[in-house]
């Protein structure tokens, strides 16, 4: 089952916008790494059982009319469920005094529905069972506090895995930006014949370096170097516009010579024997975690209205007085010489209402992403961004004692 260009733009049009949210302060969490495809279906799942403003709020957010929602997140949810690497879930539960709306309920994937007991501590080891079950053990804990007015929990799970049809080595990385020279951190390092993987974009905020990074199952890491300045917001919304063909893309075969990026160098160099022209890769390894309250964001995921618990705001969903009590994300991303994985678990809570003869000559191309960088995982063929995130602290070279730098 594939998914409709739509809904991927609908998603990736929802990454972009987090990220710009994130730049404007609006998440107190500095979104290191967050997944708008976890938390997408859910909305999708909520507007279709919403009324009233609530539901024209969620619609606004989804980038779609709130009838089409449900289909298109099903339609989703399966075409992910196929894709090789790639492991989602999709988990309700609810208080055994909580009647759903039968037509609402229908429209869930099958075998998704189980039962809150009231017991909070009880609740919260299946809640977290489910989690690790669906991450492969990447994420271990529900991004929710069970009260005793919790209703309903509705969450998703996403995890992906893949390794590099071309892996990296390990090296030191090498870089003059401040913080990062602070002591030695783990760098990743590989050289190819393949020169398109690197291009450069123009885009109203300055030129962006992507570099594509091939998974061996179709899920890709796309790493993006903005100009010195360029805020993250910028950066990764320049990534999605180039995944949507908004945005031209200079390839590494045709890059002028000198340094027409940022992060690139391109010149001639002197061989012993006739070479093809190389693309010589520097990046760092990073391994980050995040955890977002996405209703610190509330009017980014069209929530606003429906965190009112003086009324109830989805009555396709049940005759009970409902409200969002709660919505979180926890999320990981861990990048590395071999391979990159990748999980995230969101979660909506429902409450009641209320020097030699070098004679031949060859072009080589330099690409050091050697300061704060961006990144977007994403599947290969739909171009569906799976996660997002902004890489700041890159982990330590193995063997160094950090405790000394202090």
């Amino acid at each position: 089952m594939g998914v409709s260009t739509t809904t991927v733009r609908a998603v990736n049009g929802l990454t972009a916008r987090w990220a710009a949210a994130s730049d404007a302060g609006e998440d107190g969490a500095g979104a290191a790494v967050f997944s708008a495809a976890g938390v997408w279906p859910l909305l999708a799942y909520l507007a279709d059982g919403a009324e009233g403003t609530a539901r024209a709020d969620l619609a606004e957010a989804l980038g779609l009319p709130a009838g089409r929602a449900a289909h298109a997140a099903h339609e989703l949810l399966a075409a992910m469920d196929a894709m090789r690497g790639l492991r989602t879930g999709l988990g309700l539960w609810t208080k055994r005094t909580l009647e759903l709306g039968q037509e609402w309920e229908a429209a869930l994937p099958p075998d998704v529905h189980g039962v809150l007991t009231g017991d909070p501590v009880a609740d919260h080891r299946a809640l977290d069972a489910w989690t690790m079950k669906r991450t492969g053990g990447l994420i271990d804990r529900m991004p929710l506090t069970l009260t005793e007015d919790t209703q309903m929990v509705l969450a998703s799970a996403l995890s992906m895995r893949t390794r590099w049809l071309s892996p990296f080595h390990e090296v030191e990385l090498e870089t003059e930006y401040a913080p990062w020279a602070t002591g030695p951190r783990l760098g990743l390092s590989r050289e190819s014949a393949v020169l398109d993987r690197v291009g450069v974009a123009e885009t109203p905020g300055g030129h962006v370096t992507e570099l594509k990074v091939l998974g061996t199952n179709a899920l890709d890491v796309h790493l993006l170097l903005g100009e010195e300045g360029m805020r993250p917001g910028q950066v990764l919304g320049a990534g999605v516009d180039l995944l949507a063909g908004r945005c031209a893309v200079l390839p590494g075969p045709r890059l002028p010579f000198g340094n027409p990026g940022p992060g690139l160098q391109v010149e001639k160099v002197r061989r012993t024997r006739p070479e093809p022209p190389s693309l010589e890769v520097t990046t760092a390894a990073y391994d980050v975690h995040a955890s977002h309250d996405l209703l610190r964001l509330h009017r980014l995921f069209g929530l606003t209205t429906a965190r009112d618990t003086s009324r109830g705001h989805f009555p396709g969903i049940s005759d009970f007085p409902l409200a969002i009590g709660s919505a979180e994300q926890n999320t990981m991303a861990k990048f590395g010489a071999l391979g990159f994985e990748a999980a995230a678990v969101t979660a909506f809570g429902e409450v009641g209402a209320g020097i030699s003869d070098l004679r031949y000559m060859t072009t080589r191309i330099s690409a050091a992403f050697d300061r704060p960088f961006g990144f977007l995982a994403l599947h290969r063929h739909t171009r569906l961004v799976l996660t997002a995130g902004w890489v700041t602290d890159p982990l330590p070279f193995p063997g160094h004692d950090w405790e000394d730098e202090w």
